[in-house]
């Protein structure tokens, strides 16, 4: 079966497998199908191998060689969870002002460092915000450019000392980085001397 013909269609909770055009074997249990656009949804096994975790993909029916139902869902599906609308919008407004926050320092003119440094104090400490050019943590530390542990300055306390042990593991990371990427192109420059 090639795609469904007039009238077929996949109940929701049925387990497929479907063989397509290049040859690839998906299986998984059918979470939607829209007959119009002959689109299927399943649910496989994760990629990653995390079992608590499922693959969703999207199949165009018009690529599908075969479509076997292993095993056809007659009665009625469960109900679909509710969904906990203020989550969702919180988590929305939060990604909207970290875009917002980004956009802001890139229009500021702050460096690649600066934003860098940024986003690597906000996923420790999520009050953090930009005041032109200088970084803002827990309206108690100001780090200022060139964003450096001796530009990190405030009152004298756990919240300084803080900033300035994540400020210090983030340039030491960064230097680690470039250091390993250097390596690396020496010896990708070597391999291909020695093979010319």
């Amino acid at each position: 079966m090639a795609a469904p013909g007039p009238g077929e269609y996949f109940s929701v909770g049925s387990h497929v497998s479907c063989l397509t055009c290049l040859g690839q074997r998906l299986q998984g249990e059918v979470v939607a199908f829209d007959y119009q656009s002959k689109m299927l949804t399943l649910k496989c096994a994760s990629s990653s191998g995390k079992p608590n975790l499922s693959d969703v993909i999207l199949i165009n029916l018009a690529y599908v060689s075969d479509v076997d139902i292993i095993n056809d869902r007659t009665e009625t599906p469960p109900p679909l969870a509710s969904l906990n609308v203020s989550k969702l919008a919180n988590r929305a407004r939060t990604e909207k002002e970290d875009k917002l926050s980004q956009a802001y320092a890139i229009s500021a003119g702050v460096s690649v460092e600066g934003q860098q440094l940024f986003q690597t104090i906000h996923k420790t400490i999520k009050d953090c915000k930009w005041q032109e050019k200088n970084i803002i943590v827990m309206d108690d530390v100001v780090i200022s450019p060139p964003y450096q542990v001796e530009n990190c300055k405030g009152k004298e306390g756990s919240a300084l000392s803080h900033v300035r042990k994540i400020v210090e593991k983030h340039f030491r990371d960064v230097e680690s980085q470039k250091s390993m990427q250097r390596s690396q192109a020496q010896q990708t420059q070597k391999d291909s001397t020695l093979s010319s």
